[in-house]
């Protein structure tokens, strides 16, 4: 088991924790890590792009002209794709761009995930994490005992004023240990979590 250090808001070391294997110390999947990112990603599109096909655009119930004897090609409906305002071929209509990825397969991508920040010493473990109020220069002083910038914050349940302070720091998210995913965690440069919060994702995905 991976020994990871302790810190306190003032940046210090003050105790370490031994990870779990079973989660922070699995055989990374590259594959799964890649899926699970596109997944995330796909599920966000919103998929609305809509146009009309010719059953769709209202008008051209009767026939422009007769059959034969115009000189005009024979023509069925004003709302035909080749007329101006006539309906689209093949239009486009609101679709969901997600796919399924199995239960197993997102546990995996996620621990790998973590696993990564483990080995590249990028998880940090806090001790605790409270603030008295809601402060964003305060969270912002604990971010710059740690060293950190560009992170993940997580925490074991939702606090206020954690959540609040650090809502305005550019390039830093929080998230409960229960709403974590693949895709945040290796979108931050540095996963910041609370010893309860580590404990708990255990408790989850061991």
């Amino acid at each position: 088991m991976a020994n990871v250090a302790v810190y306190n808001m003032d940046g210090k070391e003050v105790d370490t924790i031994e990870l779990n294997d079973a989660v922070f110390g699995v055989k990374i999947n590259e594959h799964l890590v890649h899926q699970a990112v596109v997944l995330h990603l796909a599920k966000k599109r919103q998929g609305t792009q809509k146009a009309k096909t010719r059953g769709e655009v209202s008008g051209g119930g009767r026939k422009p002209w007769r059959q034969k004897g115009t000189g005009h090609a024979r023509q069925g409906s004003i709302r035909a794709p080749q007329w101006t305002g006539g309906g689209m071929v093949f239009a486009p209509v609101p679709r969901d761009y997600s796919f399924k990825m199995n239960k197993k397969e997102k546990r995996l991508a996620l621990k790998s995930a973590l696993t990564s920040r483990v080995q590249e010493e990028k998880f940090i473990v806090l001790d605790e994490l409270k603030l008295d109020e809601i402060k964003t220069k305060k969270m912002v002083q604990v971010l710059n005992n740690l060293n950190v910038s560009k992170a993940l914050v997580v925490i074991s349940e939702n606090d206020e004023n954690i959540v609040l302070s650090a809502r305005n720091i550019p390039d830093v998210i929080t998230l409960t240990s229960d709403s974590i995913n693949t895709y945040d965690i290796l979108k931050y440069n540095t996963v910041i979590a609370t010893k309860d919060a580590v404990a708990k994702i255990e408790e989850v995905y061991a």
